[in-house]
């Protein structure tokens, strides 16, 4: 089927939309997760002090996970204040799990 010339009209614009709910939320708090499969020992920066408002810088160890025959370090991928550890001294973690809590606003 073909349209005679001048008949055809082009659709309107789509109307605009305003921004879904959550679209433009920041969140300020960011979980350091554990690397590896093994045994929580917190660092010494994070073992004998009060938790809840210390600085930490990306890249600061937080402690390490022992595995069988491995050591790996938990270090925190943002700078921040320490709200809270989430993971005690002795406790057995699975890869990604939650160990402590940090506000990077």
């Amino acid at each position: 089927m073909t349209v005679p010339p001048g008949t055809h009209t082009p659709l309107p614009d789509p109307p605009r939309r305003s921004p879904m709910a959550g679209e433009t939320l920041t969140v300020p708090e960011r979980m350091i997760v554990a690397p590896g499969v093994g045994i929580f020992r917190p660092g010494d920066n994070v073992a004998n002090v009060a938790l809840e408002g210390l600085e930490v810088e990306a890249g600061d160890e937080i402690g390490t996970v022992e595995g069988p025959g491995t050591s790996c370090p938990v270090l925190s991928p943002f700078g921040g204040t320490l709200i809270g550890m989430l993971a005690h001294n002795g406790e057995r973690l699975r890869s990604g799990q939650p160990i402590a809590w940090l506000r990077v606003a």
